[in-house]
């Protein structure tokens, strides 16, 4: 074949189509029903079910709604099961709009920080324009989570109830990102004129006055304190009195976030296994910890988080959700669609080959509240508790085939306790600076 399409081309492509009476067949079924319905293995969704040998109880799922707070939602999700326990609670939920509301005000100061810190980078180069299109996005990491939690601690979520702007959270962003880029082309152009840094950061400091007004005006003002009673599942009334959010979560949620690490499985080249890895312009909290991960094998990474599952503790995960995913059912499994019978084309993209070639990253967190291991203790199946609401899948939980564990699985967050020493010595080291586009990121970028 030349540079060009030619016609000759186009009839040898409708020719090669021709010859298969089932390409026609296909084209009918997606032309009427989409390639969803068509492709849909019905041996995986008939022998889909939920029971697990270990499984974590939990309350009721929670609803993220039109926002890409996933992140949060898993978090509050793994946390709020403490809580629940020593509370002696049958449902209980934590403020998601309380932890929104501190993660873009620092993240606006963390983008303000990078826009002084790029001062001299062309604003036509990939970094300032990478930075001006992650200016402020919903999503972020486990050690962002860890940044906010330390910092302002939680509150139950009547102590600060959702709005309009953090359930449906594009219009608020847009407004706010609008403004961000204002003000960075304020602090460059005082660059350009000569200014100091500390002029630029006494601008600053006016430019985050006026962007907390805004953003109160979106979600609210967060409680310094709060009076905290409650009604256990024993209907004993109990007052504790007013508590600052730091407080309660010392005393009422309490986790060590210290004990806590990620581990990824990314088998890319450029990330050898059992070294530290980080993402460069990757964070909300300005002077917090960065973001840092310990790539491991699948089998490590996956013997750490079954582990901490039959040790009643949930585990936080990131994932590319959109693969291989019915939505409806709530079933993640990489054999439920067989494109392959439909298109008579293999695809042959291993785990790699998607993270390199921009087929795969993260893009979506929650959390596994349960296992299903066989009598040699290999997992089967993995119980996913999602932020979708409870009218999809088994009241908003999902079954995670292990093949789909294997294949789209990046990231979980586990207790250092079920690290080998080996591994514990490698979180000592400096980590590798990745770049900020890297995959390993995307779960908090505007993707």
């Amino acid at each position: 074949m030349d540079k060009a399409v030619s016609k000759d081309d186009i009839s040898r492509f409708s020719e090669v189509f021709d010859a298969d009476p089932k390409n026609v067949l296909a084209l009918n079924a997606v032309a009427k029903s989409g390639i969803g319905a068509v492709a849909l293995n019905r041996e995986v969704v008939n022998r889909v079910h939920h029971t697990y040998s270990h499984l974590i109880e939990t309350p009721e799922v929670t609803n993220q709604k039109k926002s890409g707070r996933c992140w949060l939602f898993a978090g509050l999700n793994a946390f709020r099961l403490t809580a629940t326990k020593k509370l002696n609670l049958e449902k209980f939920e934590l403020s998601q709009a309380y932890l929104m509301f501190w993660d873009k005000l620092e993240k606006a100061n963390f983008f303000l920080e990078n826009i002084i810190k790029t001062r001299d980078e062309p604003l036509d180069g990939r970094l300032v324009m990478w930075l001006l299109a992650n200016a402020l996005p919903d999503g972020g990491q486990w050690d962002m989570f860890v940044n906010l939690i330390k910092k302002y601690g939680v509150v139950p979520k009547f102590a600060m109830p959702e709005t309009e702007s953090s359930s449906q959270s594009g219009p608020m962003n847009a407004v706010l990102v609008a403004k961000l880029r204002e003000y960075a082309q304020v602090l460059r152009n005082m660059h350009a004129d000569a200014a100091s840094t500390d002029e630029m950061r006494s601008k600053k400091g006016e430019q985050m006055t006026e962007f907390y007004k805004m953003l109160t005006i979106h979600l609210g003002r967060p409680p310094q304190s709060f009076l905290w009673e409650w009604r256990d599942k024993d209907k004993e009334f109990h007052r504790h009195g007013n508590i600052t959010p730091q407080k309660f979560f010392e005393e009422f949620v309490g986790s060590d976030t210290d004990d806590m690490v990620c581990l990824i499985n990314a088998p890319t080249k450029d990330k050898p296994y059992d070294k530290l890895y980080t993402v460069q312009y990757l964070g909300n909290v300005a002077g917090g910890e960065i973001v840092r991960y310990l790539n491991v094998p699948m089998e490590v990474l996956k013997k750490a988080t079954a582990a901490m599952i039959a040790d009643d503790r949930a585990v936080w995960f990131g994932c590319d959700v959109g693969k291989m995913m019915e939505r409806k059912m709530g079933i993640l499994d990489n054999e439920l669609y067989d494109y392959e019978l439909v298109f008579g084309s293999q695809f042959k993209l291993d785990k790699a080959g998607r993270l390199d070639y921009g087929h795969s990253k993260m893009t979506h967190a929650m959390v596994l509240t349960g296992v299903d291991l066989d009598d040699t203790g290999k997992p089967i199946k993995w119980r996913v508790e999602n932020s979708w609401g409870k009218k999809i899948g088994d009241k908003g939980y999902f079954v995670m085939a292990d093949n789909w564990f294997n294949e789209f699985l990046y990231e979980v967050t586990v207790s250092k306790k079920y690290l080998t020493p080996k591994l514990l010595e490698v979180l000592d080291t400096e980590p590798v600076v990745l770049p900020p586009w890297d995959p390993m990121g995307a779960l908090a970028r505007n993707e």
